[in-house]
C-alpha cells in the first residue's frame, strides 16, 4: 500500500455542515475505492492565489490515506464532479 495525500479547496460561501459533508463524502470515496484514511487536517479559510469562479477565499483540507495504486485515479474521477470543491490535488507521499 502506498501513502497519498488529497488536498481539497472547498467553497467558502457554504454553511459549515455542508462543508463537513463535502469532506466526509471525499473520505467515503476513499473508503469505497479501497483506501484507508489516516489523517485529516483542516487549515481553515485562506485567500486563494487567484480568483476561482469569482471567489477569493476557500477552505483548505488535507486528507492523508493509504491505498493501492488504483485508488487515486478513481478518487480523482469522483472528486472532479463533486459540488462545492473548487480545486483538488492527489499526490503520492514519499516513503
Amino acid at each position: 500500500m502506498n501513502k497519498y495525500e488529497l488536498a481539497l479547496v472547498v467553497d467558502a460561501r457554504i454553511e459549515d455542515d455542508m462543508r463537513t459533508a463535502t469532506v466526509d463524502k471525499a473520505k467515503d470515496y476513499i473508503a469505497r475505492f479501497g483506501g484507508t484514511v489516516t489523517e485529516v487536517e483542516e487549515w481553515g479559510k485562506k485567500r486563494l492565489a487567484y480568483e476561482i469562479q469569482h471567489m477569493k477565499e476557500g477552505y483548505y483540507y488535507f486528507i492523508k490515506f493509504d491505498g493501492e495504486t488504483s485508488v487515486p485515479g478513481e478518487l480523482e474521477q469522483a472528486v472532479r464532479i463533486m459540488d462545492n470543491v473548487l480545486r483538488f490535488l492527489c499526490i503520492r507521499q514519499e516513503a
